[in-house]
């Protein structure tokens, strides 16, 4: 997250996702989270540096993990439109950090203070982390259990066909076996791995198939560090003297020398049994909360984030947007770019809490409006927001989204059934 963070600065993205653009589209219920006014953006970034390299050197450890789960979760909660899952699971593992003892050795915290060194630790510090990747790949492969993935190798039988005319190896990628070779090993994968890790017996041949996963997926995709987080993160899964070999190993490098002295904290069993239990029932529930929606989900995608869906569908679509005058019918048509970035433009095509957001922006925009056209003009006080939105699900033909006849205006973003949408 440190190589990130400074990868983000260094290609000037503060500025080209945070600073530049004049709306952002903000997650349910976190309208109030705003970014800093103009070059006071870099400033979570450039603290975000240094408590990622407090975590690394186990420095001010507390301060430096709630510092990093703030601020990330700060700077991806700004706008929707950059959503990943691996930046969820980011904030997922800098939360749980904050309560696990990862400064106790072989950290600064514990050459200034020996009074907290230890080599032990409880078990549950551990299988959380464990249980958080387990999570990570189980329900991506639980997810995979679709007729598009599994029947039509879609959308792999599309992103693969950008490598068709690489030299010598183009045809493989153009093959469609190799889609279809792909997404049963992507599946079967993500289903077993995370037990194939936890037995001593199989964990070195899962753990050369996580390197050989996430580095092909790094070489085709554009899904930034997210591969490396796994690779290093899923080394969790390997015994405490592998661990303990490494720290030798930098302990002589380093040169330093550490005693463990006879630390004990006792913890109130019952409040982290509840506490973890409350942790683990939302893991587990959340990735299904699409069931209490009706209708195909990647179309409507109502639960469709949190939920470990990776690379699981590709959508391309256009919104024409129009501001329409109640009392004269008079309308303009929208240029979505003098509003939006090209990012915002192409996820708010193809998502329906976007495209509600962004009828609501230009309700506000052009409330109230004086609209000039030749010798005529008519002035909008309470426009309505139309749209006609056409979307294609995994290379299908494109069909009607949204029909234009809405006032998008009249319809309310929430949690609710989206049956609004044209059926899929």
């Amino acid at each position: 997250m440190l190589f990130g963070t400074l990868r983000f600065i260094s290609k000037g993205w503060v500025a080209e996702l945070y600073i530049n653009p004049k709306f952002h589209f903000t997650y349910l219920g976190f309208d109030w989270v705003k970014p800093l006014s103009g070059n006071w953006m870099y400033l979570p970034f450039v603290l975000l540096v240094f408590a990622c390299v407090g975590i690394i050197l186990g420095a001010f450890y507390r301060l430096s993990t709630f510092a990093f789960f703030l601020l990330f979760t700060y700077i991806e909660l700004l706008d929707k439109s950059y959503y990943l899952n691996h930046y969820y699971f980011v904030s997922l593992i800098g939360f749980l950090l904050i309560f696990l003892p990862a400064n106790r050795f072989f950290s600064v915290d514990s050459l200034r203070n020996p009074a907290i060194s230890s080599v032990k630790t409880h078990a549950w510090t551990i299988w959380i982390l464990k249980f958080q990747l387990g999570c990570v790949y189980f329900f991506a492969g639980v997810a995979k259990l679709n007729s598009d993935w599994l029947f039509d190798a879609q959308p792999l039988k599309i992103w693969l066909q950008a490598y068709r005319d690489l030299p010598y190896l183009g045809w493989i990628f153009a093959s469609t076996f190799t889609a279809f070779a792909f997404s049963w090993f992507g599946c079967i994968y993500d289903l077993t791995i995370p037990f194939f890790l936890s037995s001593s017996k199989t964990r070195n041949y899962a753990y050369f198939f996580v390197i050989v996963f996430h580095l092909v997926t790094w070489i085709l995709f554009p899904i930034g560090v997210f591969p490396w987080v796994m690779i290093f993160s899923t080394l969790i899964f390997f015994s405490a003297k592998f661990h303990e070999n490494i720290l030798l190993f930098l302990s002589k490098l380093l040169k330093i020398k550490q005693v463990s002295s006879t630390f004990v904290q006792n913890y109130k069993s019952k409040m982290i049994v509840i506490l973890l239990s409350i942790y683990i029932f939302l893991q587990v529930v959340i990735p299904f909360r699409y069931l209490l929606y009706d209708g195909n989900l990647f179309w409507s995608e109502e639960g469709m984030r949190f939920s470990w869906r990776v690379m699981l569908m590709h959508k391309e679509g256009f919104s024409t947007f129009y501001v329409k005058d109640k009392k004269t019918k008079g309308e303009i048509e929208i240029d979505n770019t003098k509003f939006l970035t090209n990012t915002q433009i192409d996820q708010m095509s193809t998502q329906p809490d976007f495209i509600l957001q962004y009828a609501n922006f230009l309700k506000n925009r052009f409330s109230d409006t004086l609209l000039v056209f030749g010798k005529n003009s008519f002035h909008l006080k309470n426009p309505s927001i139309h749209v006609e939105s056409f979307v294609s699900l995994n290379g299908r033909p494109h069909k009607l989204f949204i029909d234009k006849k809405l006032d998008l205006t009249l319809i309310k973003n929430n949690l609710g059934n989206r049956t609004w949408l044209e059926k899929y």
